[in-house]
């Protein structure tokens, strides 16, 4: 019904209809600033360990996996995630203020142990938070890895995986991602 109503429309409505999703959020525990948004088909298991500031958006058929009670994700205000991206934490992935995500991140915080002893399976996980600095940009498709800290202002090319932390204004592209020059300033 919402599709069909946000079709005849417009755009006004969309934003009432994604106001409404996540005012749904919210009682299921999450912690949603005013005026957020949440798109269609967005999934975020434990809602109740997910935090966003004001104005936070999240497009369609984004998944947001928190894989532990004792996890937590929280976007500061004016973030920006873009269609079907995909958050996989197991300890603590914290977003700043006017953030943006192309459509397809990926970001992790965790990895599989892996001794040769047993199944990868079986050897459980370690993980590093994920910590991303106000004004960050990453592009389409990017994947941010364990451990990274992405800083004030930096932006990552898209398809880019960042393994290692990315200093303050730097632009970094490829796989793994290297700094290729600075953004404006």
């Amino acid at each position: 019904m919402f599709k069909i109503l946000e079709q005849s429309l417009g755009s006004h409505w969309s934003i009432a209809v994604d106001r409404v999703r996540a005012s749904q959020w919210r009682l299921r525990g999450a912690k949603m600033g005013k005026k957020s948004r949440v798109g269609r088909g967005c999934l975020i298991e434990r809602p109740w360990l997910f935090h966003t500031g004001e104005r936070a958006w999240i497009e369609p058929y984004t998944y947001i996996k928190i894989v532990s009670s004792q996890a937590s994700v929280d976007l500061g205000e004016q973030v920006f995630i873009g269609f079907s991206s995909e958050f996989n934490i197991i300890g603590k992935l914290s977003v700043g203020n006017n953030v943006l995500l192309g459509p397809g991140c990926f970001i992790v915080d965790h990895n599989h142990i892996h001794k040769q002893s047993k199944f990868i399976a079986d050897q459980g996980c370690e993980y590093k938070p994920v910590s991303i600095e106000d004004d960050v940009w990453l592009g389409a498709k990017s994947i941010i890895l364990p451990g990274v800290t992405l800083r004030k202002g930096s932006i990552v090319a898209a398809g880019a995986v960042v393994k290692d932390d990315v200093e303050s204004m730097a632009i970094v592209a490829g796989v793994p991602a290297r700094k290729i020059g600075r953004a404006h300033v």
